[in-house]
């Protein structure tokens, strides 16, 4: 099994995916775009990258330094060097990148998607819609990224901490198990199969906390530049209950299409190994997400540009075909609207987007499958 792997994109999930992997003993390509290589020069003069030991007087795992195998600006040379592509990059990003890819893929290769936010399915329908309908790769979408992660200085990380495991699920799902046995070598965590991507995606653990916190929060956050320890800070009593129920329009519409989804609170647990006894405890003690002091300071950060539009658009969207109510989801959505001046109803992931649309729920979850 090759343990060789290309990364693109380089920011701090790419980066890290790179230090990471090759500690793990992988071989490793990384990818970033002229205009955005900044970090790849900053690797390129120090000879690597430098997972840091401590930050901000706080002690960090996987500490040391890695080379990196090579360093490119050349998509087809990225894409070359691998039948293992993973994209650690921005959902908005996943779509011009893909097109720009799809010339120099080739039958066999695995595209993981970190997160996926049901990348897959708008990257196959791009794949039909540019005439590579025959092109056979298997598209992977993981729930998230493994790390809580931060460039904090040139080709320097500050790695918080990791997940126990990434739940993962591909496209079609019938390729879950061959993805998982050709990935799993070169990743650092245990991957977990899920049922399919629209699970995936449903699974994201930041569909209620990012978002809503946020969009409650943001005149705090604006008026003080973000100076708060985000998940401690954000989260009270009363904001946990309204993440309670639209934690509960999440697991209504996964019953609606058949999907059993882990509670978040079970989610948080497992994936960092826990024992909290509620959300609001989740935030207020959690070590990984609680080591720096760092939030969003405006409404145009990712928590809802992407969190937003590639999360709670698509659950609202999948809310309106199986008939179950979003009233948190859907005036989360209002208030982004107004607070970024958009239509994320229009502008977000939607079900025409992901090339489903005019399917029945059973037509849905027989395409993925």
């Amino acid at each position: 099994m090759s343990n060789r792997v290309s990364i693109i994109g380089s920011g701090n999930a790419g980066l890290t995916a790179a230090y990471h992997f090759s500690l793990h003993g992988a071989k490793v390509c990384l990818y970033g775009a002229i205009g955005f290589d900044q970090p790849l020069t900053d690797i390129e003069q120090r000879g690597g990258i430098e997972a840091l030991s401590s930050f901000n007087d706080v002690s960090l795992a996987y500490a040391g330094f890695q080379a990196i195998d090579t360093i490119s600006r050349d998509l087809a040379e990225t894409v070359a060097y691998s039948d293992l592509l993973i994209l650690p990059v921005p959902s908005f990003a996943q779509e011009p990148l893909f097109i720009e890819m799809l010339p120099h893929l080739r039958d066999g290769q695995i595209v993981m998607l970190m997160p996926g936010n049901y990348g897959s399915l708008v990257l196959n329908r791009i794949k039909a819609e540019q005439g590579y309908g025959d092109l056979d790769i298997t598209f992977v979408d993981a729930i998230s990224i493994p790390w809580a992660t931060r460039i904090v200085g040139p080709a320097e990380l500050a790695i918080l901490g990791m997940k126990e495991f990434l739940p993962v699920a591909a496209f079609p799902a019938s390729k879950t198990d061959d993805a998982i046995a050709k990935l799993q070598p070169v990743m650092p965590l245990p991957l977990k199969k899920l049922d399919n991507v629209i699970n995936a995606g449903l699974e994201n653990i930041n569909f209620g906390g990012h978002p809503l916190l946020t969009t409650l929060s943001m005149g705090l956050l604006e008026n003080f530049d973000g100076q708060f320890n985000y998940y401690k800070d954000c989260c009270s009593i009363s904001t946990a209950k309204a993440a309670a129920v639209m934690e509960s329009e999440r697991i209504q519409i996964g019953k609606a299409l058949g999907l059993e989804l882990i509670p978040e609170l079970d989610a948080m647990n497992a994936l960092y190994a826990m024992e909290c006894d509620n959300v609001y405890e989740v935030n207020r003690t959690s070590e990984t997400h609680g080591k720096l002091n760092s939030a969003p300071n405006s409404a145009s950060n990712r928590y809802i540009t992407e969190d937003a539009a590639y999360l709670l658009v698509p659950c609202y969207e999948l809310g309106q075909l199986t008939g179950v109510n979003t009233p948190l989801v859907t005036s989360c959505l209002h208030i982004d609207n107004a607070y970024n001046d958009t239509d994320y109803f229009k502008e977000g992931r939607t079900l025409e987007k992901m090339g489903l649309s005019d399917m029945s729920v059973k037509e849905i979850m027989d395409f993925v499958a």
